[in-house]
This record gives structure tokens, C-alpha cells and sequence, in this order.
């Protein structure tokens, strides 16, 4: 029988892995500075450099792929990806290191002292864990996986891997659980996305089985879960960090905080800002008039995502005293500016209606040559939009402009406004 795509490329990850964890691979990759692999180019001139030295074509392949992979996880985990070993799915859903380190915060602060780490990756949240001093086991059904998280987890002596399905692991002494359900496929040509929460691996209905038994859980889940699947029982906080969404956190028991239904956790260079509520999202609070709409004024703000996300711009408007220009559309508006990390601020500068060809006339007029285009509640692709606008504009246009698209009821506006620093 042929093997699904899936099966092929698990073989092609268990092989690389094979490679690089043989004495020779390990000694080969770590002489490797994986800034030397951070482009394609580079890659390719790495892998040349390595064969021409004599080193064996799978052995070489193994080692440019995870040095590839090392380059990209710096983003994650700092100078610690250099010396960690990663698959290209457990990369891209692993938990960033310092967002790791707030979820272990949790189960200290609740007096959980040993945890199962259920669908564990490569070990993220496990090393995070067993950095508090916690002793985690960290289980993963996929092998190569499971190989991973080991070779980043031997240098806590408090954690351990197991290699079975985490839905049969048994809790028996443990009180807490954390779980990363996988939320993506695999196959030879990348991987792909889930959204049915009871597709996940564990699915969402096994994490609810566990908060029933009394044990304090905590689940990370994609940020773009639907507010209908959320649990009742739990606090969701969304995060996002230096302005992208990375995930929805559930936490049930004594992990969650009292009083606490909804929170966007903003998270930038400078610090963290939190805003939150006690009840459930209501997507129609502002049809009904409970959310303040009004005009456009001097200064317009864009929330971050996660407090889109989370349905907190109601909360976000008391605090800035701001209005909706839409009912339907996140953006708000102020007369004085406000400063705050759950917002972007722009400066109203002019309203354009939204027609093509004028827009072309004012950015010729304007001599604009760089042009920034946000867009909500428009069926406009920006980047297409960009270059029809920009066409035809000479070398010496360097003005560079803000257009925010948007509607206001039936009508289509074009926002012309200026970055407040």
C-alpha cells in the first residue's frame, strides 16, 4: 500500500533527525552558525560548502535544514534556539520562550507543583516549566517529535518525555495539565492549518474532561477560535505580542483568575497591558446602541488584534473614552489624541470618498511614492490596490502617506491619515 503525503513527510523528518543526532551530525550542526543558513541563498551556499568538504549528502541536507530551522526559531526562543533541535511543525506552533514563561507563572502561583505537559511539541512550555521548578512530564505521541523534546528538556533534570498518546497518559498524582493541542497537518508539501476545534489533536471536548476532574488546566489555542466553541467554565485571555495575535490561552480551575471571563494580554518591548472583562462577548452590543458610535474626528485608532479578538473594544472605549465610526467596524475615534498600547493612534488628516481614479489623481498631486494602506470592513486586497495607485509615478515621488479604508454604513471612505509616534 502507498503511503499518504502525511506518512512521507514524517519519514522525511525522522530521517533528517536520525542524521543530526548521530555523533557526526551533532558535532557537524553545532560548528554551524545558523545565521549561515538565514536566507535561501545562504542556505544553498552552506549546503555546497559542507558537501565540498567532504561531508555525506544526507548527513549534509539534515544539518542545513535544522540550521535553517534554528535561524528561524531565534524569533522564539533567543540565543536558546542554537542549541535546541526543532521539526518544522512543532516550530511553527511552539510557544514562544517568553510567553512560556507566563504560562508556568500560573501554576506556581496556584501551588501546582507537578504537571503533564499533554501533546508536549518540542518542549517549549515544558522547558518553562521545569525552569519554575515544576516537574513536568512531557508527552507527545509523534516520535520524532518526541526525539526533540527530549534532546531540549535533558538539561532539566525535573522533566521528562514520554513517547504515547496523550489522551491515554495516565494523570494519577498529577494536578495540573497543560496542553497544546496540535492544530496543523503535515505532508511532504508543508503543513496546513486546523480550525474544528474537535479536530485538534487532543480535541477541545478531551481538555474540558480534564477541567471536570478537579485538575487545573490551562490550554493554548489558535487566537481565531470561535467565541461559540469557548467553554463556560474558563478564563480566555488573547495574546499578542509586539502587534501579532499568538494565541488564546484557556484556563480552568485555579489557573484562571476570579472575576475574570475575557482578557487581550498586549504585550510589547516596553512592557505588558491588560484589559478585561466579566462576561461573555455580545456581538451585537453596539446595534443596540450599548457601544457609543459617532463621527469621524481629529484622531482615529485600529485596536490590536487581541483585543478584536477578544471582543474588548467596549471595555477599550470606556477606557479612552472613544467611539465606534461603525458598528460593524473595530475602528474608533477621538477629538484629543490617546496614548495607550491597546491602540494604534493616526491623526485624521483628510476624508476621501473611496473612488480609484481619484485616489490615483491625489497620490500623482501629493508626489506620494510609498504608500501604507489599512483596510476594515472593504473588500479591497491592499497590495493590489497599492500598485494600481502608485503606477505610473515617477522617481522623484518619495512622499510617503497612510490610507485607512473603510465604510461608514453604505459608504466606502478612504481615511488619509498621519502615524501618531
Amino acid at each position: 500500500m502507498a503511503s499518504s503525503s502525511s506518512d512521507a513527510g514524517q519519514s522525511a523528518a525522522t530521517s533528517h533527525l536520525a542524521h543530526i543526532l548521530s555523533p557526526a551530525g551533532w558535532t557537524l550542526l553545532n560548528s554551524v552558525d545558523p545565521s549561515s543558513a538565514g536566507t535561501k541563498e545562504a542556505a544553498l551556499q552552506l549546503n555546497l560548502s559542507l558537501r565540498k568538504a567532504g561531508h555525506p549528502t544526507d548527513l549534509v541536507t539534515a544539518v542545513v535544514q535544522q540550521s535553517e530551522l534554528r535561524f528561524k526559531a531565534r524569533t522564539k526562543f533567543g540565543p536558546f534556539a542554537d542549541t535546541m533541535v526543532f521539526t518544522q511543525a512543532g516550530l511553527e506552533q511552539a510557544t514562544r520562550l517568553k510567553l512560556a514563561g507566563l504560562h508556568a507563572q500560573r501554576y506556581t502561583r496556584a501551588g501546582i507543583t507537578k504537571v503533564a505537559d499533554l501533546g508536549c511539541g518540542i518542549g517549549a512550555d515544558s522547558l518553562a516549566l521545569a525552569s519554575a521548578e515544576i516537574e513536568v512530564t512531557a508527552v507527545e505521541m509523534d516520535e520524532t517529535t518526541a526525539a526533540a523534546a527530549t534532546l531540549n528538556l535533558m538539561p532539566w533534570p525535573t522533566a521528562k518525555v514520554v513517547n504515547m498518546d496523550a489522551t491515554e497518559f495516565d494523570l494519577t498524582g498529577f494536578d495540573g495539565v497543560w496542553l497544546d493541542p496540535a492544530r496543523r497537518t503535515t505532508d511532504t508539501s508543508g503543513t496546513s492549518r486546523i480550525f474544528d476545534p474537535e479536530a485538534f489533536s487532543p480535541p477541545l471536548s478531551f481538555v474540558e474532561s480534564l477541567a471536570d476532574r478537579g485538575l487545573a488546566v490551562g490550554v493554548k489555542m489558535g487566537p481565531g477560535i470561535p467565541h461559540d466553541a469557548l467553554p463556560a467554565n474558563c478564563e480566555i485571555q488573547w495574546v499578542s505580542i509586539n502587534g501579532d495575535v499568538v494565541e488564546a490561552a484557556l484556563w480552568f480551575g485555579p489557573l484562571a483568575r476570579p472575576g475574570i471571563r475575557r482578557a487581550a494580554l498586549v504585550i510589547e518591548a516596553h512592557g505588558a497591558t491588560e484589559v478585561s472583562s466579566t462576561v461573555d462577548f455580545d456581538p451585537h452590543a453596539a446595534l443596540r446602541g450599548d457601544v457609543p458610535v459617532g463621527k469621524i474626528e481629529e484622531y482615529i485608532h485600529e485596536p490590536d488584534g487581541a483585543v478584536i479578538r477578544s471582543g474588548l473594544i467596549d471595555e477599550l472605549l470606556k477606557i479612552t473614552g472613544g467611539h465606534l465610526i461603525d458598528p460593524h467596524i473595530a475602528y474608533f475615534s477621538t477629538k484629543d489624541p490617546v496614548k495607550t498600547p491597546l491602540a494604534k493612534a493616526y491623526r485624521v488628516v483628510a476624508v476621501h470618498p473611496y473612488h480609484v481614479k481619484n485616489l490615483r489623481s491625489w497620490v500623482k498631486a501629493q508626489g506620494i511614492g510609498v504608500l501604507d494602506i489599512k483596510k476594515r470592513g472593504m473588500d479591497v486586497t491592499p497590495e493590489e490596490l497599492r500598485k494600481i495607485l502608485l503606477a505610473g509615478n515617477g522617481r522623484d515621488a518619495k512622499k510617503k502617506a497612510t490610507l485607512i479604508l473603510t465604510r461608514v454604513g453604505d459608504t466606502r471612505l478612504a481615511i488619509e491619515v498621519e502615524p501618531v509616534v
